[in-house]
């Protein structure tokens, strides 16, 4: 089952250029940077209430990030994703709907979470995220 929003996924060109003006002009704090290499991404995380913005970085230009920086070159909104409690639930559910998914087994993705994505082709246009804290469990495999 969803449980919420967990964060909104922004592409930046620059964590270093971006990260001063959600800190300077929207006062929030951000996290550690983290490398995430699945993803081919630096993130950061700020937490606002109880869902976070996760700003990506790309690591590689052969990225997905780096490849929607080309097509969107001011940056702007990547991706939404949901919590849930179990992931394999979510993706057997969307499969079930017709929905292409771009991970049919969660990665490890930054946080220290499992994650999967659902092709934008399928979800109204939306790169939707499945993610879940890796202790939950939820038929998740290593």
């Amino acid at each position: 089952m969803l449980k919420q929003i967990d964060h909104l996924g922004i592409a930046v060109r620059s964590l270093a250029e971006a990260i001063p003006y959600y800190e300077k002009a929207l006062g929030l704090t951000a996290s550690a940077v983290e490398e995430v290499p699945s993803q081919r991404v630096r993130t950061v995380f700020f937490a606002c209430g109880d869902v976070h913005l996760e700003l990506l970085e790309p690591t590689d230009p052969e990225s997905p990030i780096a490849k929607f920086l080309e097509k969107n070159p001011a940056g702007g909104i990547h991706h939404l994703a949901f919590r849930t409690d179990d992931i394999a639930a979510q993706l057997s559910q969307a499969a079930g709907a017709g929905v292409r998914l771009i991970h049919e087994q969660p990665i490890d993705g930054a946080g220290g979470k499992l994650v999967a994505f659902l092709h934008p082709k399928s979800t109204q246009g939306v790169l939707t995220e499945f993610c879940m804290p890796k202790a939950a469990g939820g038929g998740a495999h290593h």
